[in-house]
Formats: structure tokens, C-alpha cells, sequence
């Protein structure tokens, strides 16, 4: 059976957002994706060549990230919308840092952006521990 670690769906609702970077954070981009963020998808023109693109991220990410107890597409969702009370972190079993960024906020917003950097790395390595 092949892997599918990541969605299309989610990819391209993603990618509404894209001059955010979102879509790439996602597929395992962070230097693109950030790049993205602070260009505004390279002036809109990256975002919407990235229509695209997705279809080949997300087989990229597919091959790159391991499939397994903890869903990609849930720990991104609530990254997302609850990262800075550390949801996603009780989420993959990391209850120490979770609290810690309850009580922390992220550790003040700076843990956040490591996860969105490192989130799938995270995650595939967890799914691969089994």
C-alpha cells in the first residue's frame, strides 16, 4: 500500500492561503515557506504557479514522511489554530512540552515557529518509532 501522509485536499485549501506560505509549511517547504510569508508568494506569482506544484509536493512529502498513529493533517490543524497552548504537542504524546507551552504560550511564540518548521520531522519520526 503506498503512503499517504499528506492530503491534496488539505493542500489545496491551503494554498487559498498560500501567499502565507501555509501549503508549502505543510508539504515540509519551511525555507520556501517562509520565504512565502514574507514575499507574499513571491508577489502572488509563486502562489499561483503553486497551483500546480501540489500535486508533485504532495507526493514529495508522501515519499519523504512516514505514515503511521499520528495524522499529519490533525497535528497541523491544531498546530495551526492551538499551537500556542500546545495542543498539537498532547496531541503526539509530548506532554512535557506541552504543558510548557500552555503555561508559556509557546514559549512566548518562539516554540511555535520551531514547530512550524519542524512539525512534519516530528511527527515521521514518532510514526517511525512505531
Amino acid at each position: 500500500m503506498a503512503n499517504d501522509s499528506h492530503s491534496k485536499t488539505i493542500g489545496y485549501i491551503l494554498w487559498i492561503f498560500g501567499f502565507t506560505g501555509s501549503h508549502r509549511f505543510y508539504y515540509g517547504r519551511p525555507v520556501s515557506g517562509t520565504i512565502y510569508f514574507f514575499t507574499l508568494g513571491l508577489l502572488f506569482i509563486g502562489w499561483i504557479v503553486d497551483l500546480f506544484l501540489i500535486p508533485s509536493m504532495d507526493r514529495d512529502a508522501d515519499m519523504r514522511f512516514t505514515e503511521g498513529r499520528i495524522d499529519y493533517t490533525l497535528a497541523w490543524v491544531l498546530l495551526t489554530f492551538l499551537g500556542l497552548l500546545g495542543i498539537h504537542r498532547f496531541y503526539m504524546g509530548k506532554w512535557v512540552s506541552g504543558i510548557l507551552y500552555l503555561l508559556t504560550g509557546g514559549l512566548v511564540g518562539v516554540g511555535y515557529i520551531y514547530d512550524y518548521w519542524t512539525l512534519n520531522d516530528q511527527i515521521s519520526e514518532i510514526n517511525q518509532a512505531g
